[in-house]
């Protein structure tokens, strides 16, 4: 049997969503927006097989899978990709594999599964009404900078379809400034905010617009993952404006996260000073994901 694979687009969204709901997985992959606008990146490409539902990359002279979310026979599925493959000594990599599913690979195939730690894409998790209060000792130094910045002449408005072209400028001259063109990973991230935009109101996205003395200072993006989770896709704001990043952030979350038990900040990427700021906020705890190799025998 041969597997349909394809590129996606917004008219996959319904049947998309309505499987990925099946498995309400809390890992930020696992969202029809971010598949759609991110795409560019590893030039990935989505298959339905029964009602189950997963993305293949390049990698290298083969190819690596998410674990796929829906509802389907799954083993028969790793059997169409085993046939897929090439020469001797075969294996299937999925990428970015929640620990649920490594235990139930693990059930499956036993001593034929081999699974590390991806830190590098472990997301951040916070309890929503935490990041709303910012209370005690240990957010002393956020509420600071927040304080610092609302003795400004400041407003935070959500965002709105008569915005979106105010925020993609404001992304273009960030990217612009630092000199990001020869980066596949920040082209494919400009790419990923002009997706985001360009479907906002399809993709049923959230916003907010951060402004100081009647200047945009910084966007943000974001939306329901699963049943207890918020998302947030995209956060830009000037660097050199101190307090402007919390404050979005606060504010994001007290006008579009109220209901939801846990925000997902998504993943650090490796970089030392993102890292650093998703760890300051205390996260409710690190979501682990691995690199989990399947091999023939």
């Amino acid at each position: 049997m041969k597997l349909n694979f394809r590129t996606i687009n917004i008219n996959d969204r319904e049947w998309i969503s309505r499987i990925l709901k099946l498995s309400d997985f809390m890992g930020c992959e696992y969202s029809f927006a971010n598949n759609l606008a991110w795409r560019r990146l590893a030039d990935s490409q989505i298959c339905r097989f029964e009602d189950l539902y997963f993305l293949r990359s390049k990698d290298g002279d083969s190819f690596c899978y998410t674990y796929p979310a829906g509802s389907g026979d799954i083993k028969k599925l790793i059997d169409i990709l085993f046939e897929d493959e090439k020469g001797e000594n075969k294996s299937i990599k999925f990428v970015s594999v929640l620990e649920r599913s490594v235990e139930d690979l693990r059930c499956r195939y036993g001593d034929r599964v081999e699974a590390v730690e991806d830190r590098d894409n472990f997301d951040y998790i916070y309890d929503t009404e935490q990041l709303m209060e910012l209370s005690g000792k240990k957010f002393h130094g956020k509420r600071n900078h927040i304080a610092n910045f609302k003795k400004s002449d400041w407003e935070y408005i959500p965002l709105t379809e008569d915005l979106i072209d105010d925020c993609i400028e404001f992304s273009t001259l960030s990217f612009n400034v630092k000199n990001a063109y020869t980066s596949h990973t920040a082209v494919a991230e400009q790419f990923a905010i002009n997706a985001f935009f360009d479907n906002f109101d399809a993709l049923k996205l959230k916003g907010g617009v951060l402004y100081q003395n009647g200047r945009m200072v910084g966007f943000t993006i974001g939306e329901m993952l699963n049943s207890e989770t918020f998302v947030i896709h995209v956060e830009k704001a000037l660097p050199e404006v101190q307090g402007a990043y919390p404050t979005l952030f606060n504010e994001f979350v007290k006008h579009e996260a109220q209901g939801f038990k846990y925000i997902n900040r998504e993943d650090d990427v490796g970089v030392e000073g993102l890292r650093k700021s998703k760890l300051s906020y205390r996260p409710e705890f690190l979501l682990k994901k691995y690199v989990v190799k399947i091999s023939d025998k």
